[in-house]
């Protein structure tokens, strides 16, 4: 990438597919961005730059790779795949820039020092933590299966409850249709792979909407 345009891209700013990190010295925050690219519609991680845009680079880029490489390797599971290239903002200074693809095998997961996982998602310019919906979105959407699903009562109750309002939660959905919410959470899993609403990711709770597909046919 040329100077010109990594400078055209930091002026924008962070965001769903941009993420600034000034340093490397702290890669499980690194690998975390990684990860929530990958699970998400991939993106561009700079690293020398930082929060406010300023393009500071780094001294050894080569070592910093080295360190990150390290950290990819033993804390995402499954591997993703990613590219680096190194961008010279002046005769000692470089940006590593990480470029990370929407993944085809997510989700994929931070796996910490005690073996505990958790994967990440992409929000605006924010990576937070993904709910038990959308891992199992993730996991039962790989490829372009068609999903089936028999329209029954508990799912007549959830357009009921549409109706009356713009959007759910797993929880509301499960108090109005009297319902445990394991099944109340399948069937708004199964309902987002079948087109039919959409999920809307949050930090605090995902809420659940109809698809503009299914409203427009």
């Amino acid at each position: 990438m040329e100077l010109r345009l990594l400078k055209e891209l930091v002026k924008k700013g962070e965001g769903e597919h941009v993420e600034f990190k000034l340093k490397s010295n702290h890669p499980e925050k690194i690998v975390r961005e990684m990860v929530a690219f990958a699970n998400t519609g991939g993106g561009k991680l700079f690293v020398g730059v930082g929060d406010d845009k300023t393009i500071k680079g780094l001294k050894d880029a080569e070592e910093d790779e080295y360190t990150l490489t390290k950290a990819i390797n033993k804390y995402i599971f499954p591997k993703i795949n990613y590219k680096t290239e190194k961008i010279p903002i002046s005769s000692d200074r470089e940006v590593l820039l990480i470029t990370i693809p929407r993944s085809v095998d997510k989700p994929h997961y931070v796996v910490d020092e005690s073996g505990a996982r958790q994967a990440y998602i992409r929000v605006e310019d924010k990576s937070i933590q993904a709910s038990r919906e959308m891992k199992e979105i993730m996991r039962r959407g790989r490829g372009d299966r068609d999903i089936r699903f028999q329209y029954g009562e508990k799912e007549e109750k959830l357009m009921k409850l549409l109706d009356e309002k713009e959007s759910v939660t797993v929880d509301l959905f499960a108090a109005f249709a009297g319902i445990p919410r394991k099944i109340a959470s399948n069937t708004l899993v199964v309902m987002v792979l079948a087109r039919i609403l959409e999920v809307h990711p949050h930090e605090m709770i995902d809420k659940f909407t109809m698809s503009m597909a299914y409203q427009s046919n």
